[in-house]
């Protein structure tokens, strides 16, 4: 005999409160029979719970008149669901049944499409009425049965946009009403439920692995004595025994939690962790070089996110996108914007968020370049030059793209509205560039005089083009010193990036230029250090350009003082960094978890490896490779539990993680319906998703993925100092052979093609740069012609 609904339900909110510390919620209770599942049914309390979704120029307010809800409609937009009516999260259970009835009116003679409906994915509807309102009450009253798959995070939704069927209504503004909204289970006969929580292993260590050297620890979260032992998985032989340290209470995750140390353990190999009857840790490495294909695939993120130009990846290579003009906002004005990163799981770019990614990664080849290589199946790997800043490169190229006239910054290009869960190619609508913002202008200016110091001794010409480019919107910057922000207008909703202050950019800026040119005016009057490395609080960029630049006798009294107090700064934030780290059993630099949370713990580790507290910023990596609350590796297709449904439009629609990307990670304010339907009942240390609907835990950007990488090139040790760039030896002796003949024409030739098998070393480029203009191209191919005819002398 079956349980009845009420018992059943009991024993799921049991299971529910033993459960709820693990990486994801367990599937909330559907409720008690013949209750409600709208929480604000008769809006005695106003709109709470309710609210408008707008698109395609639709515009709409919610309140509340004579005890119904009310929205006022002034423009039906240019879809269906450009004014939309939602309910957040009802769950809805494959095989139960449903009573569903509601009260809706309007003051004008109009029709509506109520349902309830998948919220993401392919907005698949479970229950679906096209209502006929006018003034008097239609009263809704029917059940259905839900047929497909469990879905407990189900969005209830009345589209009041523009309907085919009344698009010639000329309606002009009125308003909708809703009333007494119920909808009850009323039948869970052939409802499996299945209450199994997400497994939470008992051990956690990085999942990827350890350097040999390196501190190494792990995290024993149950019960299973004091011993614990490190297992060769090789061969199942037990390598060290250790005893765990003493229990600390960990109220972010709820739990109590043991460290297990084994730095002792330095042979490299495979392992695993045990503790007395727990189930063992996933396996990890001990080598000198465990992050060589993470670095890899972390950088390569960056190809995959190109925009404008033919992908090629066996899963998520694409046809060039974006390829068309982009229209100036308000005006009829296009321009050619092609080119750049696609930012995050949408395909919009972003100026503010773009300099925040050339920053990590230039300052990441930077601290190590050593690291990085020529070979991560880019099309200009094996150019002679490390494939991180030939990456680099393609966005600043585009960069150069969205200055304006007057040296001002355009904020953004995208379309107006966010795209399907489509490949890039398939977003066709019209590309939109937003107005200028002193943050973009800043930002662009310290991007570009980075630039100029990081490819001079690559290629000069687009060096000193890069310098001017910066100095024209340094000027702008002095002309408009006042701040100038960005907001969406209301016909865009794609990310906004504003801010409240320019300040920290300005100072960026300012110091930024500093070190390309030596120049103090950049920073005269400058007394007090910025902080900050996000996009919207960039200040400690202009630190880092201060305390790592080459020293320089000649330095103006200001810029040491500055410098100092630049040091300063970095120095007690680490402080604070380093407590934090050592009070976590995680090694978590932060005590509150927000929105890209990842990205702060990522920054916090860059600034521990700047200061030098090594120990404290690979804490901060193994957090997020692993030894975290979650159990899980943030970066997909690495660790044993990674992220398997990012938000990420490639990902979405090839039903697969593109590798190499970190999530954002666990957000304790549930901004979005998954982490609300998923998370609800977690501690917050403890609250992400993998789930594609979950931008807010689970979506990846360009500037998540550039800190894990300065992270990487900072705690690595440094295996050689900085080269020179190659100085000619032969002139047009490209296949350094000693001497200029024909073969060096023809590898030339076959270089400016793209020919892959044409393989050039850095030396070999620098030979056949026979005109000294930083690059080899189609005017020293035609001068290697002549000086092989003995027509002239090179």
């Amino acid at each position: 005999m079956k349980k009845s609904i009420r018992s059943r339900m009991l024993s799921m909110l049991a299971a529910c409160a033993m459960l709820a510390g693990a990486a994801q919620a367990v599937v909330p209770a559907a409720g008690f029979a013949a209750e409600n599942l709208i929480s604000n049914s008769t809006f005695d309390t106003g709109t709470t719970d309710w609210g408008i979704y707008k698109e395609s120029g639709g515009a709409a307010k919610l309140s509340t008149e004579d005890g119904k809800l009310a929205m006022k409609i002034t423009d039906r937009g240019t879809k269906n669901y450009a004014v939309q009516l939602f309910y957040d999260i009802i769950p809805l259970y494959q095989n139960a049944t449903y009573k569903f009835s509601y009260e809706i009116s309007c003051d004008k003679e109009r029709y509506v499409e109520a349902m309830i409906q998948q919220n993401g994915g392919t907005y698949q509807s479970y229950t679906w009425k096209g209502i006929e309102i006018g003034p008097e009450p239609v009263k809704v009253d029917y059940q259905f049965t839900m047929t497909k798959d469990t879905d407990i995070m189900a969005k209830l939704c009345i589209n009041c946009g523009v309907e085919e069927r009344d698009a010639d209504r000329d309606l002009g503004e009125h308003t909708v009403y809703l009333d007494n909204v119920v909808l009850e289970l009323v039948n869970d006969d052939e409802v499996d439920y299945s209450t199994v929580g997400p497994y939470q292993a008992p051990i956690l260590a990085n999942q990827i692995g350890y350097r040999t050297n390196d501190k190494k620890t792990a995290v024993v979260r149950e019960d299973g004595g004091n011993e614990f032992k490190v297992v060769n998985a090789e061969n199942d032989e037990v390598v060290y025994t250790g005893t765990l340290g003493e229990a600390a209470e960990n109220k972010s995750a709820k739990e109590n939690d043991r460290i297990a140390d084994f730095s002792e353990v330095k042979t490299p190999g495979k392992y695993y962790i045990t503790c007395g009857d727990l189930d063992k840790s996933y396996t990890f490495v001990i080598a000198d070089d465990p992050y060589k294909e993470l670095m890899k695939e972390t950088v390569r993120m960056f190809y995959l996110q190109r925009c404008g130009c033919e992908i090629e990846d066996e899963t998520f290579g694409h046809k060039a996108c974006h390829t068309d003009e982009a229209t100036i906002y308000g005006t009829s004005d296009k321009i050619d914007v092609t080119g750049g990163w696609h930012d995050a799981g949408d395909y919009g770019r972003y100026t503010v968020a773009a300099a925040k990614a050339v920053a990590d990664l230039l300052y990441a080849y930077d601290a190590n370049p050593s690291l990085f290589t020529d070979d991560i199946g880019i099309p200009e790997s094996g150019n002679g030059i490390p494939d991180i800043l030939d990456e680099v490169r393609y966005e600043l190229e585009w960069m150069l793209k969205i200055q304006a006239a007057d040296g001002g910054v355009y904020h953004k290009v995208s379309c107006a509205n966010f795209p399907a869960y489509v490949m890039p190619e398939k977003e066709v609508a019209e590309l939109i560039v937003m107005p200028v913002s002193s943050t973009a202008t800043a930002d662009f200016v310290a991007s570009m005089a980075m630039a100029y110091e990081f490819y001079k001794g690559v290629d000069e010409a687009f060096a000193q083009k890069c310098l001017a480019a910066a100095e024209k919107s340094w000027a702008y910057l002095e002309a408009n010193p006042s701040y100038k922000g960005y907001t969406n207008p209301r016909d865009v909703v794609t990310g906004e990036y504003g801010d409240k202050t320019d300040k920290d950019e300005r100072y960026w800026a300012a110091c930024q230029m500093y070190r390309a040119t030596g120049k103090g005016d950049y920073i005269s009057g400058i007394t007090e250090a910025k902080t900050g490395l996000d996009w919207s609080t960039v200040g400690d960029y202009g630190n880092i350009a201060l305390t790592t630049m080459k020293k320089d006798e000649g330095k103006a009294e200001a810029a040491l003082a500055l410098g100092q107090t630049a040091l300063a700064s970095l120095t007690k934030t680490a402080g604070s960094a380093e407590s934090i780290v050592n009070a976590s059993p995680y090694g978590s630099p932060v005590t509150e978890y927000n929105w890209g949370s990842n990205m702060t713990i990522a920054n916090a580790g860059i600034v521990l490896g700047l200061e030098g507290k090594k120990d404290a910023a690979n804490e901060v990596l193994n957090y997020l490779l692993g030894k975290n609350p979650l159990g899980a590796c943030f970066v997909t297709g690495f660790g044993t539990v990674s992220p398997e449904a990012p938000h990420h439009r490639p990902s979405m629609a090839k039903n697969a993680a593109q590798p190499g990307m970190l999530v954002g990670g666990v957000n304790s304010n549930l901004e979005d319906s998954a982490a609300k339907a998923y998370c609800k009942t977690n501690p917050p240390a403890k609250c992400w998703v993998d789930n594609s609907e979950s931008y807010s835990t689970n979506e990846i950007t360009i500037y998540w993925n550039s800190p894990l990488i300065y992270l990487l090139a900072l705690t690595e040790k440094q295996d050689s100092a900085p080269v020179d760039p190659p100085q000619v030896t032969v002139k047009g002796d490209m296949d350094e052979s000693g001497k200029l003949d024909v073969s060096d024409a023809v590898l030339l030739a076959r270089f400016l093609v793209a020919d892959k098998e044409a393989v050039v070393t850095a030396q070999g480029r620098a030979n056949a740069d026979c005109n000294a203009d930083g690059k080899a191209d189609e005017e020293d191919l035609t001068m290697m012609l002549k000086a092989i005819a003995k027509q002239i002398v090179l």
